[in-house]
């Protein structure tokens, strides 16, 4: 099994394992936050419970890309593939165009001010997270958190 640094802010890194893609196909370039066309990668913001088990998920399944955390912790966002926010409507979450702010992930620093990697550029499996896969996760992500709490 392959190991994966995540830099989970600050500087710090951790190992954490996690399966390979699924597919066997060529992956795109995991350093690069920007489509083929140059455009920024659009930003789907979640809290951060369900969106640490969404990591999760992709991680284990069909792979993921690089994840934001907000500095209070309390919201992660996944890099999509830029016009996500035209059709996105998942509820509980919101998707933004970033309109080319910030740094290039792909120079190490994040898009989004007051941010930091919780699955880097070099680290991820692609350069964004596909929108639909990353639905289904979300998806499964929120029932897996109303089992639990049913559950307490």
């Amino acid at each position: 099994m392959a190991e994966a640094g995540v830099d989970i802010g600050g500087g710090s890194r951790t190992t954490a394992p996690h399966r390979p893609r699924q597919d066997h196909g060529p992956s795109p370039s995991p350093t690069r936050a920007a489509a083929e066309d140059g455009r920024p990668c659009d930003l789907v913001t979640v809290p951060s419970r369900q969106g640490l088990e969404a990591v999760d998920i992709l991680r284990l399944r069909d792979g993921v890309g690089p994840v934001l955390h907000d500095g209070e912790g309390d919201t992660l966002g996944f890099l999509v593939p830029p016009g996500t926010a035209d059709r996105w409507d998942v509820p509980g979450s919101a998707c933004t165009q970033t309109y080319g702010r910030g740094p290039h992930p792909a120079v190490g620093m994040p898009p989004v001010k007051g941010t930091g990697w919780l699955v880097a550029p070099d680290a991820a499996y692609a350069w964004a997270t596909d929108p639909a896969v990353l639905r289904a996760a979300l998806g499964e992500a929120a029932r897996t958190i109303e089992a639990v709490d049913r559950c307490r």
